[in-house]
């Protein structure tokens, strides 16, 4: 009777071993989906951004890049067809990476906050004629949800006014640094 007492118990306690061992197991699984889930959400946004500094890039470093996407943003008429062509590519590039953060945002693998600064950006472009121009003549669409995403913004201007006439300003060569007493 002891011996059949001992292998119950026995019985039991590698049942309790068995059952502690599951729930480790499925902690430490879950710890793991964790890890990749901030993994995945860190490369995608990576991504994004390898992108957007791509564009920026190119802007900064190739001066006739950046005069057709400025004279296309400021009055897409002032370009040949060639450049139009240039604009629209370039500005598909940058609301493609704009669309891929939407919907990473969308799906939880992008921080809403980070979100809101790259649509606010999208905000701030959309609000210039020759891309506002461009967005609605475009030849090939984005996805739904992002389209309707964008025309909303489109519909509710730009999110700072104030910073929109300070842009301008800046870009008519007068940022207000000599009225403070600065060279």
């Amino acid at each position: 009777m002891t011996d059949n007492l001992d292998l119950e118990t026995l019985a039991n306690l590698g049942e309790l071993v068995s059952a502690i061992a599951v729930v480790v197991s499925l902690v430490y699984l879950a710890y793991q989906v964790r890890q990749s889930t901030a993994s995945l959400r860190t490369e995608n946004y990576s991504r994004a951004l390898e992108r957007v500094s791509a564009l920026q890039a190119r802007l900064s470093s190739d001066a006739a890049f950046a005069a057709i996407v400025t004279r296309g943003a400021i009055d897409p008429s002032r370009l040949t067809a060639e450049e139009r062509v240039q604009f629209t590519w370039t500005f598909y590039e940058m609301f493609g990476a704009f669309e891929f953060m939407f919907h990473q945002s969308e799906s939880g693998a992008l921080p809403r906050e980070v979100w809101q600064r790259w649509s606010d950006t999208l905000a701030w472009w959309i609000s210039l004629p020759g891309v506002q121009a461009w967005w609605l003549a475009r030849p090939a669409p984005f996805s739904e949800s992002f389209t309707r995403h964008v025309d909303g913004r489109l519909q509710t201007g730009h999110p700072d006014a104030a910073s929109a006439e300070r842009w301008r300003t800046f870009l008519r060569g007068n940022d207000g640094t000599r009225d403070r007493g600065r060279p």
